[in-house]
């Protein structure tokens, strides 16, 4: 139970950044703002793993910026604003 509430703790966080830091208005609720962060560090993890199997969670920075690579991809499939 504990690793989920940190998991929507630590998601909120990392979907705000990316939202704070990407360029223009991003609309979006909370919940959306939560998977955002969840979905950023998901595939942060699995960029840095490189394929080697062994999965681990990426660091602040790395989901930040797998968060932000997600709102751009959503943009571009135009999903959201």
């Amino acid at each position: 139970m504990i690793n989920i509430i940190g998991a929507i703790v630590s998601g909120l966080i990392i979907g705000a950044l990316a939202r704070f830091f990407y360029p223009g208005a991003v609309e979006m609720g909370w919940v959306a703002t939560i998977l955002l962060g969840v979905g950023g560090s998901l595939l942060a993890g699995l960029a840095t793993s490189r394929g080697r199997g062994d999965f681990h969670r990426a660091g602040c920075l790395a989901s930040v910026i797998g968060a932000i690579v997600l709102i751009f991809v959503g943009r571009l499939l135009g999903i959201g604003g």
